[in-house]
């Protein structure tokens, strides 16, 4: 039984280790989703697509930085549900290059994704 609570412990302590090396674990406040998009993340919604009646965004990012989009044509609602002050920005070159004026926390932009070509997550 010692053994067990031991093995336990120590495959604890390395999974921890892993995740603070990586970087990928982040505590978030509680919030609430909205249309779908969960908090802490910014989601792309269909063409077309009003998110209230149907709440299931397409794309979901939740790290800082750039992400590229592909097949991504026509006008989108695009919601930025994230906390503590980040921003998203839309950008015409891919990996968060010739970006527009970014979009603050809580709020949506319907806009023509045909000639954007990444989403940057912006720190506050």
């Amino acid at each position: 039984m010692r053994k067990m609570f031991s093995a336990a412990a120590a495959f604890a302590t390395a999974a921890t280790a892993v995740v603070a090396m990586s970087g990928a674990a982040q505590a978030a406040p509680a919030g609430d989703a909205w249309d779908g998009c969960p908090y802490g993340a910014v989601c792309v919604y269909g063409q077309g697509v009003e998110p209230t009646d149907n709440p299931h965004p397409t794309n979901v990012y939740y790290s800082y930085g750039a992400h590229n989009l592909s097949n991504q044509f026509g006008n989108h609602w695009v919601y930025n549900n994230q906390y503590g002050g980040a921003s998203m920005s839309l950008c015409k070159g891919y990996n968060g290059t010739n970006c527009g004026t970014p979009v603050p926390e809580g709020y949506a932009v319907y806009a023509d994704l045909t000639p954007v070509n990444s989403i940057t997550l912006n720190r506050p």
